[in-house]
């Protein structure tokens, strides 16, 4: 794949008033005005959070036990890369050297921004992807946001008014795009209705 690759840097976490235990993590380019916000789960959000205010954990959280243990390894974790996105899901891999050879890890892109920030590695994205996710940079933060929840209004639909049949595809679409909070909520409800 010989897209041009274009550097981003973490601009912070906004939470979502519209879908519950939902943040977005905002990245912006390096060399220029366009955010894109993807949507994460509260544990990743924590895990973001807890780096970003150098708050130290009493014990090591799974993203820092996993720094230690490239480390320990001696593996450097040379950059992510945000390679694919497809129904509202961005991919991404982390991109490894251990000195002798590369190694590339798939990884949701939560897990890989939470990672490269505490390794101090590049994130990139396609210019592929940019172009076609990446909202202009707003002069007034609130505006931001505020396209930014209606965005997600969009792409979120109610599970409450919803037949059996709907729950069960709503589901299998929530594991497809790994928002694990949501198909929690579609499998009590489908629970539910079974007994």
């Amino acid at each position: 794949m010989n897209s041009h690759k274009i550097k981003l840097q973490l601009l912070g976490i906004t939470f979502s008033q519209i879908q519950a235990g939902a943040y977005a993590l905002v990245l912006t380019e390096k060399e220029g005005t366009r955010r894109i916000p993807i949507m994460i789960g509260t544990p990743e959000a924590q895990s973001i959070a807890i780096f970003l205010e150098g708050l130290n954990p009493p014990r090591p959280i799974t993203h820092d036990l996993f720094i230690s243990l490239t480390e320990t390894l001696k593996i450097k974790i040379k950059e992510v890369s945000i390679y694919k996105h497809a129904n509202g899901v961005f991919y991404s891999k982390l991109i490894f050297d251990d000195g002798s050879k590369e190694i590339q890890l798939d990884s949701r892109t939560s897990d890989a921004i939470a990672i490269a920030i505490r390794a101090g590695a590049d994130i990139y994205i396609t210019e592929k992807i940019m172009n076609k996710v990446a909202v202009e940079q707003e002069d007034d933060e609130e505006d931001f946001v505020a396209e930014l929840e209606e965005n997600l209004k969009k792409t979120d639909v109610s599970i409450d008014n919803m037949n059996l049949e709907e729950l069960r595809n709503a589901l299998e679409e929530a594991v497809t795009t790994e928002n694990y909070e949501k198909a929690s909520s579609i499998r009590d409800l489908i629970k539910k209705l079974e007994h």
